[in-house]
């Protein structure tokens, strides 16, 4: 209940629950949005490599990535809690993410057709930067739709469908190089500068399907109009078409923005901690996954991966040329089995979360991601085995085989880390500044990241000889931080007074 500029109290109307396939509906962006970003998250290291990054320098390319969700996702979250038109509130801002998205998806590969007019490798880190500003235009407003148009007593539920598609887009977009190549038949191994075939055609496919299933969402979700919404979320209707109405200047805005940034609800502070831990690991993850294995597995020293050294060989043997792809294929594989289980694990969080509790699933989720990382040293080279993928039949060494078990755990952690912050957050958010306040919270997820790629190239570098798989270990301890931190968050609602009142008041 929220008082209005008369000093009535207003009293929210019963927002009506939404079916099954409603939910879905609003929802099913995230899978191409996902599929993009599983594209990017699995092959941006390796066509970066291909391009001529040195090993210790990919986590500053990947820098661009956290860079633009701390800048655009506040900017467009503020943006679209004061847009209301004839095409929705959220909507044109997911629409014109999910295009500037896929041409960015369509350019980067093909970063080594623009060598007469600009360094490739200076091409891709550009075309990587378009991508992540366009994926964070379009990721924060589905968030924020999710919270517009699903009650609060199935919102555990809209996050884990939203969770769910995530994982299914995950899973298709990090196996599509490898079908290409070993279903298709397209080549996987890169001439120097240049980027393999079937990665350049997987990109290719991703951005058709990210503007498919957003196109999907836009025109399947019609958003409460104004005067409805308010009267769902308790909001003083005219109080929301004066603030809609207003035009501040700059300075005014940015100063507006400060205090809701100091005076955050306490849940949001503390899951900022938590935030962290688990996307420091995260990050490491995406950037260093493929030379960890690469190095460790398929037996390719790090020497491979120094620019210097491979200027002076002049030409890649093409055993390591095989095993360099080999070994992308097969991160492919990966990413796409924690994202599977992820997608698993979702379908049951809901339930699991309403018989433990949010907060104890949410650490326990952590612990498994945690475990997983560590583990990666136990799997290490090993004999050639056949490998049946039910759609082609590879030959791996074993090692390789066995790190889909760490996935498992990976993937738990995955699934909980896209949901439960969320499911835990918006019950403390004010309904008239969640698209703000969710852009805001995107700081916990970037400013771990940007941190990790400033220390984590070095620290690869100076303590661990460049030998990745230990900084894989590392996001492992990082991840298990984050399971102990969950304990000291305080949901709303556990103590007197709701944090989404003292929030609107602020």
């Amino acid at each position: 209940m929220t008082e209005s500029a008369s000093g009535a109290d207003v009293r929210p109307v019963q927002q009506p629950r939404l079916p099954f396939w409603q939910v879905w509906n609003v929802s099913l962006g995230f899978l191409g949005v996902q599929f993009g970003f599983a594209l990017q998250n699995a092959n941006a290291s390796r066509i970066l490599s291909d391009l001529g990054a040195d090993l210790h320098s990919l986590s500053f390319f990947w820098i661009v990535a956290p860079l633009m969700g701390l800048i655009v996702q506040p900017i467009v979250g503020s943006a679209s809690d004061r847009t209301w038109n004839r095409f929705g509130r959220r909507s044109p801002y997911i629409l014109f993410g999910a295009i500037a998205a896929a041409l960015g998806m369509a350019l980067m590969p093909n970063a080594g057709i623009v060598v007469a007019f600009v360094a490739p490798i200076l091409f891709g880190g550009v075309m990587l930067a378009l991508m992540d500003a366009a994926f964070n235009v379009t990721m924060q407003p589905f968030r924020a739709l999710v919270s517009d148009m699903v009650p609060s007593e199935q919102r555990t539920l809209g996050y884990s469908v939203q969770s769910l598609l995530i994982n299914i887009g995950a899973v298709c977009g990090s196996i599509l190089p490898f079908v290409l190549t070993n279903v298709i038949g397209l080549e996987n191994s890169a001439r120097a500068g240049e980027v393999a075939p079937s990665v350049i055609w997987a990109f290719y496919i991703g951005g058709t399907v990210l503007l498919g299933s957003v196109l999907w969402t836009v025109i399947r979700t019609k958003e409460y109009p104004p005067a409805q919404y308010a009267a769902y979320k308790g909001i003083d209707a005219e109080q929301l078409a004066r603030t809609q109405a207003e035009h501040k200047p700059l300075s005014q805005r940015i100063g507006g923005f400060l205090r809701l940034l100091i005076t955050m609800p306490k849940t949001m502070r503390q899951l900022a901690v938590v935030q962290f831990f688990s996307w420091f690991a995260l990050f490491i993850m995406w950037v260093y996954t493929t030379p960890a294995i690469t190095q460790h597995v398929w037996g390719v020293e790090a020497k491979w991966f120094d620019s210097h050294y491979l200027e002076s060989v002049g030409q890649v043997p093409a055993h390591i040329a095989a095993a360099k792809g080999a070994a992308g294929d097969w991160v492919g594989i990966l990413f796409a089995g924690y994202s599977l289980f992820a997608a698993i694990f979702s379908v049951v969080l809901a339930k699991v979360a309403n018989a433990l509790g949010r907060k104890l699933t949410y650490a326990l989720s952590l612990l498994a991601g945690g475990a997983g990382y560590i583990s990666f040293l136990l799997f290490q080279g090993g004999e050639p085995v056949a490998v049946n993928l039910l759609i082609t039949e590879v030959t791996v060494p074993s090692g390789a085989l066995g790190l889909l078990l760490p996935m498992v755990g990976v993937g738990i952690a995955w699934a909980a880390i896209l949901a439960m912050p969320y499911a835990i957050l918006s019950d403390s958010l004010p309904a008239d500044k969640t698209g703000v306040y969710m852009g805001i919270f995107n700081f916990t997820i970037a400013a771990p990241q940007i941190l990790s790629a400033l220390v984590a190239g070095p620290i690869l570098a100076g303590l661990f000889g460049n030998q990745a798989i230990y900084i894989l270990v590392l996001a492992g301890v990082f991840m298990a931080l984050g399971a102990v931190s969950v304990f000291f968050v305080r949901e709303a609602g556990s103590e007197p007074g709701t944090e989404a009142e003292e929030a609107a008041a602020a």
